[in-house]
């Protein structure tokens, strides 16, 4: 594109002057014989795609030969270049920013390699539109880049869903298969030696399994739609789903508007994002529908109760690295709520509570097996680390493990179950 409008080209190949000094225009390929058209242009045009560029640039511009280039043109094409661009590198470092705030949770892991494919794959488009000379390894990589979107976005709404840190069993073969499939395709089946196939079979192939992961996406954004209404993380997966869709439309149906416009639209996509996140992080944006009423003591007392019976029946707390938005997520209610149902109906944080229970569960176990070391015992409980275990112990027996097995072998102590200890909470 830069050729087409003579910047950038070298002085053999821009276009030549007219006696007044003004240059001559972009011709249709039906006229290519005019002397406006360098020897240089008339190779670049050779070519089917730059020659319809080239047709629709001049069309769109409705030049003649006695009209003089408008410089605004090549502006036009700059702004264009920059917004259409400014998603990709956006994008990419957003996507390296949350790789590296992750930390190990794999929902935010899943949400930056998309962001991160997603850039790759228009940044793709944006060189292949301006340049469409660029090495085939370029377009490689922006297609197999394309093949991870879906994936991705369905693995970040199943990491987001599901109540176990890492990944199960058919999900890691899930991502081995694909895996295999792309570095498959692509050493066996470069692109540059295999043109024909990768437009024809590939590139569509592609296309449909983006489709396919994104019907699956929203079925489980549909199934967890109950999950999702109210969660501070509801509205960031339904844009995601949201943004994803309008990107693939875009390209989809690129043949009737413009190739460009896929870029233009992650462009959109990324920026809306960032408002909505930081409204929400600036709470300009109600997040949970319950922060401004108190439960009523009714609805709250089932709803404790409801706590209760999860925590003995599947003994959560046994887990250390349940949080409160999982815990919200198995009770079926926002995060904002099961906190004011803690903190308000029950005198208590989240934390505190679930100290109380893996006490329980630690005096259990001391009673029970008294030649069992410490360290052992507060792993099993649900303790992090042994300072966690003998902090919230005595904080809340008054006495240390040791000494609390101590008094156990004494006939008459009490030892409470651990299921006993969570009705006692409520």
């Amino acid at each position: 594109m830069r050729k087409l409008i003579g910047y950038g080209a070298s002085p053999q190949q821009r276009p030549p002057r007219k006696a007044d000094g003004s240059v001559y225009h972009c011709l249709p390929s039906s006229k290519r014989t005019d002397p406006g058209i360098g020897r240089g242009d008339a190779r670049l045009f050779s070519r089917p795609f730059a020659a319809n560029a080239r047709r629709r640039l001049a069309a769109r511009l409705r030049l003649d030969k006695n009209r003089p280039f408008d410089a605004s043109i090549m502006l036009s094409q700059h702004f264009l270049f920059f917004f259409a661009m400014l998603g990709a590198f956006n994008g990419i470092g957003a996507a390296s920013f949350l790789w590296w705030r992750a930390k190990g949770k794999p929902t935010q892991r899943w949400l930056s390699l998309l962001i991160l494919a997603v850039s790759v794959r228009t940044g793709k488009s944006v060189a292949f539109y301006f340049w469409p000379d660029i090495p085939k390894i370029v377009l490689q990589l922006g297609l197999t880049a394309c093949f991870m979107i879906g994936p991705c976005l369905f693995f970040l709404l199943r990491s987001s869903q599901s109540d176990s840190p890492g990944l199960g069993r058919a999900d890691r073969r899930h991502i081995a298969g694909l895996l295999a499939i792309a570095a498959a395709v692509n050493v066996l089946l470069p692109y540059a030696g295999h043109i024909d196939l990768w437009r024809q079979v590939v590139a569509p192939a592609i296309t449909y399994s983006w489709l396919g992961y994104l019907l699956l996406a929203t079925l489980q954004v549909y199934r967890h739609r109950a999950r999702l209404s109210g969660t501070p993380s509801g509205p960031l997966l339904l844009g995601a789903v949201g943004g994803i869709w309008l990107i693939w439309i875009a390209y989809f149906t690129a043949g009737y508007t413009s190739y460009i416009v896929g870029a233009l639209s992650f462009t959109f996509v990324l920026a809306s994002s960032v408002v909505v996140y930081l409204r929400l992080r600036s709470g300009q944006t109600p997040i949970e529908p319950y922060q401004d009423r108190r439960i009523p003591q009714t609805e709250a007392a089932a709803q404790l109760q409801d706590l209760a019976e999860l925590m003995a029946r599947e003994r959560l707390h046994l887990d250390p690295g349940l949080t409160l938005p999982r815990l919200a997520r198995r009770l079926g209610m926002p995060q904002a709520r099961l906190t004011q149902l803690l903190n308000d109906n029950n005198q208590t944080s989240f934390k505190q509570y679930l100290a109380q229970l893996r006490v329980g569960e630690a005096k259990t176990l001391l009673s029970r097996e008294p030649s069992k070391p410490l360290e052992a015992i507060a792993e099993a409980a649900g303790f992090q680390s042994m300072s966690t275990f003998y902090s919230a112990f005595k904080k809340v027996e008054g006495i240390t493990p040791a000494a609390f097995r101590q008094r156990a072998q004494t006939p008459g102590i009490d030892s409470r179950s651990p299921e006993n200890d969570s009705n006692a909470l409520i």
